[in-house]
C-alpha cells in the first residue's frame, strides 16, 4: 500500500497488487488544549524543523539559516505570532533541539513561543489552530493538511512531493526539498507564495479534504482481503 501517487506509480511496476490510499494519519483525531499566551488562534504561524532534514542538507548550516530568515520575514512583514512545534523527540532525532536554538534567537521579539512535548492528537490540536504551517515532519504536515491549514513542506524524500501532488495536483510551490536549499532566502521566498495565495489554498482544502481523508478508511477493505475475509 502506497500513501501517495509518485511512490505508487513506481511500486506498481514491481508489484501489480500495490494499492494507493491516503496515509491513515489523515484520520487522526485532534485534542484542543488551552492555548499558551501569545498563541493567537487563526493568526499564529506554526513552524517545525527536524534534525532529519538538517542531516539531508547539501550545504552545511543552510537549513537553520533559511528558518532564521523565514522567522525574520514573518516578524517584519506580518502581524502574526509564531509557534515552534516539535513533533519527534527521540534521542539523536529531537525536534526540540533546533527549535530551541531558533526560539532563543527570537524570544525577545515577544511574538514567538515554543511548546513542549505532547502526544500526536494534542500536537494536531495546536497545528489545527494555526493560520499557516511550515513543517519538516511528514505527519506534522498531514496534521495541517487534514485540518485545512495552508502548508509549506520542507521535504527530504519523494513522499512530500507525492502527498502534495495528490492534494493540489502539483507539488511546485507547496514543497521545498531541503536538498535544494542554496540561498538563505529560499524558504522565506517559498512561504511568500503560500502567504499570498492563502485564500486560494484554504478554499481548495475546504472543498476536497473531507473526501480525500475518507479514502483512507478503505484501507480496512484491503486488509480484509489479505486476511481472507472478503
Amino acid at each position: 500500500m502506497a500513501r501517495e501517487s509518485l511512490s505508487y506509480n513506481f511500486l506498481k511496476t514491481i508489484n501489480k497488487n500495490t494499492v494507493l490510499l491516503p496515509d491513515p494519519a489523515f484520520q487522526l483525531d485532534k485534542v484542543e488544549l488551552p492555548l499558551p499566551e501569545k498563541f493567537i488562534e487563526g493568526n499564529t504561524i506554526g513552524i517545525n524543523v527536524s534534525p532529519l532534514i538538517i542531516g539531508c542538507e547539501n550545504s552545511n548550516g543552510i537549513t537553520i539559516k533559511n528558518y532564521k530568515k523565514l522567522i525574520e520575514w514573518i516578524l517584519e512583514n506580518t502581524d502574526c505570532n509564531i509557534v515552534l512545534i516539535p513533533h519527534v523527540v527521540i534521542d539523536n532525532n529531537d525536534d526540540r533541539e533546533p527549535l530551541k536554538l531558533l526560539y532563543d534567537m527570537y524570544k525577545y521579539s515577544n511574538r514567538i513561543i515554543l511548546i513542549g512535548d505532547h502526544n500526536c492528537e494534542e500536537i494536531k490540536g495546536y497545528i489545527s489552530r494555526c493560520r499557516f504551517f511550515i513543517g519538516a515532519r511528514t505527519h506534522a504536515t498531514i496534521a495541517a493538511y487534514s485540518t485545512k491549514v495552508p502548508t509549506l513542506v520542507v521535504g527530504y524524500s519523494v513522499k512530500a512531493k507525492g502527498i502534495a501532488q495528490d492534494i493540489f495536483g502539483a507539488y511546485d510551490n507547496y514543497v521545498v526539498p531541503v536538498q535544494n536549499l542554496k540561498d538563505e532566502n529560499d524558504l522565506s521566498n517559498s512561504f511568500k507564495w503560500i502567504y499570498d495565495n492563502e485564500l486560494k489554498i484554504k478554499n481548495h482544502l475546504e472543498e476536497m479534504m473531507d473526501d480525500y481523508k475518507s479514502k483512507s478508511l478503505l484501507m480496512k477493505n484491503e486488509i480484509d482481503k489479505l486476511d481472507g475475509r472478503d
